[in-house]
């Protein structure tokens, strides 16, 4: 094998956060390709399994224990592929808590890594691109799941009383957390409410500790050379 590639293998390897950030902003561009047709519903599972399994990954990068996130991942999956198969979406509402619980899981251990380190890396600034799409999709489910179990709970500008899709969930959840306000979806439910205010509750704290952390450590290197 050569060196190039082993030097990249190991660049991988030390960065896994990287690779789940950006897998995930690659997802961002896909699913509205795989939302439309079966086989894109398929891939779309696919694709799904394949980020569970980095978020694993990177849960051993931060302070969390692998059996609490593989005790969370592996019934999801089931739990989906049964849903699918059998047509029993409450299966997949469940599948989706524990997706939900896993990505935060996740984002909680990679912001327990930030936390811990005192010298700002690239590994840092991966992590914290990573942290917060991890957060972005664990709301994503939990409104997903949200609306599974009680239809109606969002509405939105285009079709009001139809379902919001997966795009449309987490652009509300990406909008929410970066706080610019710009989604048409609107929560209806006392559920939804609840869900919609610890996303933007999650997004502000996330700013106010992890990224002014990050920005105060540059900082305070800068002064120091």
């Amino acid at each position: 094998m050569n060196r190039p590639l082993l030097r990249w293998l190991s660049t991988f390897r030390r960065h896994p956060a990287g690779i789940l950030l950006a897998v995930q902003l690659l997802g961002l561009l896909l699913y509205p390709l795989m939302e439309s047709t079966p086989t894109g519903r398929a891939l779309f599972g696919a694709f799904g399994i394949l980020v569970l399994t980095l978020v694993i990954w990177v849960v051993n990068r931060g302070s969390a224990a692998d059996w609490i996130a593989w005790s969370l991942a592996g019934p999801s999956v089931v739990l989906s592929l049964l849903a699918n198969y059998m047509q029993a979406w409450p299966l997949l509402a469940f599948a989706q808590v524990l997706e939900s619980l896993l990505y935060f899981y996740a984002a909680a251990g990679l912001m327990f890594y930030m936390l811990n380190d005192h010298d700002v890396t690239m590994d840092e600034l991966l992590a914290a691109g990573a942290t917060f799409t991890l957060l972005a999709w664990g709301f994503a489910y939990a409104f997903s799941a949200c609306q599974a179990l009680a239809p109606g709970s969002f509405s939105g500008a285009v079709d009001p009383s139809h379902a919001r899709s997966w795009l449309e969930l987490l652009f509300l959840s990406f909008s929410l957390m970066s706080g610019v306000g710009l989604s048409d979806i609107v929560p209806v439910s006392p559920a939804a409410r609840a869900l919609t205010m610890l996303a933007m509750f999650a997004g502000v704290m996330y700013i106010a500790v992890v990224v002014s952390r990050l920005i105060a450590l540059t900082a305070t290197r800068h002064r120091e050379r």
